[in-house]
């Protein structure tokens, strides 16, 4: 059961990082917006945004493949991370009770982030990455 809880859990989150990807190349304006108001313009240039985009595919599918893991889950846990702190005020106050700025649907952040980390603890029991049947292979 654990192998494919791990691949279940590997392609979700290589696939969010794909669509976020191919969302900053094809909806530029919004991944702008997010940018300007989440993390602080770091994104706003379109250019950059889409860069990174490329970036951001390259990485959803190197998760979903279960490939080059030591390098790819600490840059998972990096971007998931970034995202996490760009909405903290949705984690610590979901309803906007206290902060402004929250948001209940930023909630999950939390818990992408902390699937990240799972991939990343237990990347060695990950029978079904392919790096991990390559090195079998061998």
């Amino acid at each position: 059961m654990k192998p494919r809880s791990l691949l279940l859990l590997r392609a979700s989150l290589g696939l969010l990082m794909l669509i976020w990807g191919v969302d900053k190349l094809v909806n530029v304006e919004h991944g702008l917006t997010v940018s300007a108001r989440f993390y602080l313009g770091a994104f706003s240039s379109a250019t950059l945004l889409k860069a990174f985009g490329v970036a951001q595919i390259a990485l959803g599918a190197l998760v979903v493949l279960g490939v080059a893991r030591r390098y790819a889950y600490p840059v998972l846990l990096a971007v998931t991370g970034a995202t996490l702190l760009g909405v903290w005020r949705s984690v610590v106050d979901p309803w906007g009770w206290y902060l402004a700025g929250a948001n209940v649907l930023f909630y999950p952040s939390l818990i992408i982030f902390a699937g990240s980390l799972v991939l990343w603890a237990f990347r060695d029991e990950d029978r079904l990455a392919l790096d991990h049947r390559r090195a079998a292979a061998r």
